[in-house]
């Protein structure tokens, strides 16, 4: 995970100037433009920082070194969730909180609600029932 760490945090170090720039070429009048800019900086510096801990966690992968062989990386590749619902339930109540945001805000409660409902069902969908652990 080195490379991708290298990758993201190259992407910081590029956009954050380029948000400097960009509110100096613009007089800082425009704060849409140079705040994303700052933003996407900060995320991919976040993005690099996780996967450069997580790298140093676990050490190289196969694919990470060149004297790899092609056995090394089959078999399972992590944990991953059987058939769900609560991804759609997410999703719909994000629709009915934007939904809310055009018609009227009473529904971005409505969403809200069942946003709360539905992360606390995903979350805990491996304490429960079938899948439970």
């Amino acid at each position: 995970m080195r490379i991708e760490s290298w990758i993201f945090g190259g992407l910081s170090l590029f956009f954050i100037p380029v948000g400097v720039v960009y509110g100096l070429i613009t007089n800082w009048r425009e704060p849409v433009g140079f705040l994303g800019l700052w933003l996407v900086g900060g995320l991919s510096g976040m993005i690099g920082l996780y996967l450069g801990y997580t790298g140093k966690r676990i050490g190289l992968r196969p694919e990470d070194r060149h004297d790899a062989e092609m056995h090394e990386g089959a078999g399972e590749q992590g944990h991953f969730s059987p058939w769900s619902w609560w991804p759609i339930a997410v999703g719909v109540s994000a629709a009915t909180g934007f939904l809310g945001m055009a018609v009227g805000f009473w529904m971005v409660y409505i969403g809200a609600g069942f946003a709360l409902v539905a992360l606390i069902g995903w979350v805990f969908e491996y304490s429960r029932g079938d899948h439970a652990h």
